[in-house]
Order: C-alpha cells, then structure tokens, then sequence
C-alpha cells in the first residue's frame, strides 16, 4: 500500500512540475522585475480572441431601442466589433491582436490576424458602427470603457509600422476622431468623478483616452484630459484600500487613479501625490490590494475578480516606475497578482474567456515609459 501511495504522490509531483514549467513559458521575468510575455504565451493567448471576434453569440447589447430599427442581429449595426460577447470586449480583443503582431511579428497565427483584422476592420463596417451615435438615445453608448478601449485600439494603429496598420488605422480613424470630441464635450459637462470599479471608472478611462492623445498628437483632448484629472483628483489623499476590492470589481478605484496621475503630473510633484494618496506601497511591508479571490468563474460577474488582478498588475508597474521609492516591493506586489490570475485566465469558460486575455496581454506587454 505504501508502495502505491508514494508512486501515487510522485505522479501529482510530476503533473505539478509540468503544469508549472508549461506555465512559467508563457511568461518571464525581465531585467526591471516585471513579469513579460513570451512567445509562447502570446501564441497561447492569441486563440482566445481568435476563438470569439467573428462568433456573433451569445451576444449582450448596450444599445436603447428607440424604435424597431434596431431589433435585428447585433452583426447588423456592429458589422466591426459583433463577437466576443458584447462590444466593448470585441474591441479591445482587437487591439490585443494587433498588440501581438506588433511585439511578436513571428507568432504561428500571424496570418490569421492579418486576415481576421481585415476582414472587421474594414472602412465601410466602421462607417456602420458610426450609425449608432447618430441616435440621440445612443450618443453614449459605451462611455467610458468602449471609448477608451477604441481609442486604444487606435493608437496600437497608428504606431504598427506595417503597411496593414497604416490602412486600418485610416479605416478606424473617424470613430476615434468622434470619440475625442464626445470626450472633450463630456468631460466638460462631468461635475464629479466616477470612483467605481467596473466599466465606467474614469481614471482607467481617461489612462487609454491619454495614451492615444499624446500619440495621435490630440492636443484638445490632452487638454481635457488633464485639466479633468486635475480638477478630480490633484487633492485626494489616503484612498480607502480597505474599501476594495468589491464584489463585481475588475478594476481598483484607488489603483487606477494613481495610474492615470503620473501621466498628467510632473514628477516631482507626483511622488509627493502617491506617497500622500496611497500611503501603504510605502511601509516595510505593504499594506492592502491582497490577492482578490474567485469562487466560481462561470459567474460572468464574479470572474471580474481575475480581471481586477491582472488590472492592478499594470497599475501597480507604472506606479513603481514613477514613485520614487519601493519600487522593488512594489514591482514583486504586481508580480504576484499577475501570478495569481495567469493560469485562469483560459478557464474553459466564456464568461472569462471572451476578454481576460486582452487584460493578460496589457499587463504582460506594459510599456516601460
């Protein structure tokens, strides 16, 4: 009986071992601390959006039927962004792919991108998708988070060096244009800030709406932006981590601002902002952001929790690379909640599925600037 018990036990050893190597390939770490992606894992990630951006169900719309011109297939009015379960996600399953081709130009599905992409984001379906904010009841749609996601999408466009990227960012560029002037009109009208951490958080907003202004050389939403961020946030001091994460969270509220303020502050006076707003990255053993745990990733709300670990991975990188100080521990904080969420990411469920890669990739793909 001992005999089989411990041949027993050495099979789970070598099922472990493997399953942690296979892991470990998708990822390592580089020469700032920070985990990466590599190849393989790119390949490995890649299938997901692959797998949903041209499948039309199980779909969820955010539109208001005015009329009965709407009630037809999501496919019809969304001819670019109709898979991967509801808009938002499409696009930014969009973007990863892009993202992908750009760091790994030798990934196996290269040619299946190239296709996949030219055959959504075409200059006709993105006329289409324009149709919707012509309704008044629908000049909304998708603020913040969609907005965003496009613009970020965009910006992946305009700086992929291949002549593919230089015709699709040409088809996509009206919808971003449309976007930064509904941006600048909102945010000129928004009394308050949005501190929530679902999909209509400003700050993780306003992070991707930046990004794309300083590429697209986009002065009058740089503009909007900062003296937003300014006017929200410049004086916030000990953000309440105790607070988070809650329930449904896929982003941190805290996080996500302190993200966004050293985009727009100069940098001496953002390390006297953080240590002031997030004081316990800063204590010999930091305090709060515990791994967010998940009981049930069929849940397609509770599955946001892998998301929001993946989420403050990123946050947690930019913070490190402009705080000043503990750098190292904060670095080895972002390391272990991408740790954390990494092997579930491909769950086997659609719930997660249709849109955790695209926040690996952004968190294993973060620009070090």
């Amino acid at each position: 009986m001992k005999r089989y018990t411990a041949i027993f036990f050495s099979c789970v050893l070598i099922v472990i071992t493997m399953t942690g190597k296979a892991q470990e390939a998708h990822y390592k770490n580089n020469t700032a601390g920070q985990l990466e992606l590599t190849l393989p894992g790119a390949a490995h990630l890649a299938e997901l959006p692959l797998k949903c951006m041209q499948q039309e169900f199980p779909y969820k719309t955010g539109i208001t039927f005015s009329d009965s011109s709407l009630v037809k297939n999501p496919r019809e009015y969304h001819p670019a962004f109709y898979g991967c379960y509801d808009w938002h996600s499409s696009v930014h399953g969009h973007w990863m792919l892009v993202r992908l081709l750009k760091s790994f130009p030798g990934i196996p599905q290269a040619a299946l991108i190239r296709t996949k992409l030219s055959e959504n984001l075409t200059a006709d379906n993105i006329r289409v998708e324009e149709r919707i904010y012509l309704n008044k009841e629908n000049k909304g749609f998708e603020r913040i988070y969609g907005w965003s996601w496009l613009l970020q999408l965009q910006r992946e466009l305009l700086t992929w060096k291949d002549p593919l990227g230089t015709t699709l960012s040409e088809h996509v560029q009206p919808l971003a244009s449309r976007f930064s002037a509904a941006y600048i009109s909102f945010l000129g009208k928004l009394v308050y800030p949005i501190r929530v951490g679902e999909h209509t958080n400003l700050a993780f907003g306003l992070s991707l709406a930046w990004d794309y202004a300083i590429t697209a050389r986009d002065i009058p939403l740089q503009n909007a932006i900062r003296e937003a961020a300014m006017r929200f946030y410049a004086g916030d001091k000990n953000c309440p981590v105790a607070w988070e994460p809650g329930g449904y969270d896929f982003l941190s509220p805290c996080l996500e601002e302190a993200d966004l303020m050293w985009r727009v502050m100069p940098p001496a006076q953002y390390q006297s902002w953080i240590q002031q707003f997030l004081p316990g990255l800063f204590t010999a053993h930091i305090t709060g952001f515990s791994i967010a745990q998940v009981k049930d990733r069929t849940d397609g709300k509770l599955v946001h929790l892998d998301g929001l670990n993946l989420s403050r991975a990123w946050c947690l990188y930019g913070i490190a690379r402009h705080a000043g100080k503990n750098q190292v521990a904060i670095r080895q904080l972002a390391n272990q909640h991408l740790e954390a969420a990494l092997p579930h990411v491909a769950s086997g469920d659609y719930a997660g599925e249709h849109w955790l890669a695209s926040f690996a990739v952004y968190a294993l793909t973060t620009e070090m600037k």
